[in-house]
């Protein structure tokens, strides 16, 4: 089972916080960085959500410290401040999402179980959708004995897309992420690989390509 490690001191907030995630995950509680830190040193936890205004080891300093020994575990950041600075200075230490209070425990739920699905993506190199299974380590679409192996640029798109469903990426994104903020390429080159992408797979009826009008594209994937 998923393990949460939750860092909130305030004990009410702590207890509806577990209340909402405990039907989908084991929950691991700290009341401040410090005790956080002692747990983590023998438990080990697959997503970690700190509050940020805490006595004896803030949130920030946490995952300062934290950061120093281990890069790839997602953390979500809960605070009452919503200034730009505070959202910077979390992300500046690499945190991976940020809620402000008071929560709306739905949305937070979307968030864990989002940030969760990139981490495995991220471990993984593949994204499973049902039976279909796209490798990043070969560039190829496995679905039964069907193997479909991609150019790489067309691989880069597809897999962006579908590694973060339903954001919508601008075309300016897609150009500087896939093909290089140096590059030549316009707008045209994204929608001819788009468009070449929907042509391989129309009958995939795993995932689809979607164009935002005026803004730019989004990867939708259908629940199997």
């Amino acid at each position: 089972m998923v393990t949460v490690l939750l860092i909130e001191d305030d004990v009410n907030a702590r207890l509806v916080t577990k209340l909402h995630l405990r039907n989908e995950y084991n929950v691991l509680e700290a009341s401040n960085g410090i005790e956080a830190l002692e747990i983590l040193e023998y438990s080990k936890v697959n997503l970690i959500i700190a509050d940020v205004m805490m006595p004896q080891m803030d949130g920030y300093e946490f995952v300062k410290q934290f950061r120093l020994v281990d890069k790839v575990t997602p953390i979500l950041l809960l605070t009452a401040k919503n200034g730009l600075q505070d959202k910077k200075e979390g992300f500046a230490l690499e945190i991976d999402d940020y809620m402000t209070k008071p929560v709306h425990y739905e949305e937070l739920l979307w968030r864990v179980r989002a940030l969760l699905r990139r981490a495995q993506i991220n471990f993984e190199k593949k994204i499973i959708i049902g039976e279909l299974e796209i490798d990043e380590s070969s560039n190829s679409l496995r679905r039964g004995k069907e193997s479909v192996t991609l150019p790489k640029k067309e691989f880069e798109l597809l897999y962006m897309l579908l590694s973060y469903p339903n954001k919508v990426f601008t075309t300016s994104e897609l150009l500087d992420e896939i093909w290089g903020y140096e590059t030549d390429s316009d707008e045209t080159t994204v929608r001819t690989h788009i468009n070449r992408l929907r042509k391989r797979f129309d009958d995939y009826s795993e995932f689809k390509l979607v164009t935002i009008r005026g803004l730019g594209y989004r990867g939708e994937i259908n629940k199997q």
